[in-house]
């Protein structure tokens, strides 16, 4: 997007329960990141941004071992998920907050064992909502995508850059 940024981690106490569904537990996860920082940044547009995999409604947040990870590439195999992701923006001197959800359909392929062990080569399931990332490995496991793949990663860009244009926020960087 052209922005220049600085990252700072929140730290903030997420809820991955997803007790009260997906959409409500990204959003809700977003919010709390934003607020911790945006009194430390009065100057700044905070961002906060969470986001977890659902099937049939069920979080599938980060897998603790290799065993819970395989188990939900398998849970995975063969359907159809949502991934959500919120974002946040807090503006505390210039009094502006809104949070919002993007969702995108994702088509797993059927995995086998041994696909599922090939893509384990290449990323850590570990530190993945669902235990897969789309950057890598993508052409074993993934179907089709539809919606932001962006969003699937992680940050809805295009919708970000939306927000910013419907606000009138310019954030890009001359070079």
């Amino acid at each position: 997007m052209g922005l220049s940024f600085e990252v700072h981690p929140s730290h903030a106490d997420e809820d991955d329960s997803g007790s009260e569904g997906p959409e409500q537990m990204v959003l809700k996860n977003a919010e709390l990141k934003a607020n911790a920082m945006v009194g430390s940044f009065p100057d700044a547009l905070v961002l906060g941004s969470d986001t977890t995999v659902a099937l049939h409604g069920d979080v599938l947040s980060k897998p603790a071992d290799m065993s819970e990870a395989k188990a939900m590439l398998r849970r995975l195999s063969g359907n159809v998920h949502t991934v959500y992701t919120s974002i946040a923006l807090r503006w505390s001197k210039g009094g502006y907050a809104e949070s919002f959800v993007e969702k995108s359909d994702v088509r797993f392929q059927t995995l086998s064992d041994a696909t599922i062990d090939a893509y384990f080569k290449l990323v850590n399931p570990l530190d993945k909502a669902g235990a897969y990332g789309i950057q890598e490995g993508r052409e074993l496991i993934i179907d089709s995508v539809e919606g932001s793949v962006e969003n699937v990663m992680g940050l809805p860009i295009q919708a970000l850059a939306e927000k910013f244009a419907e606000r009138g926020f310019d954030f890009r960087v001359e070079s």
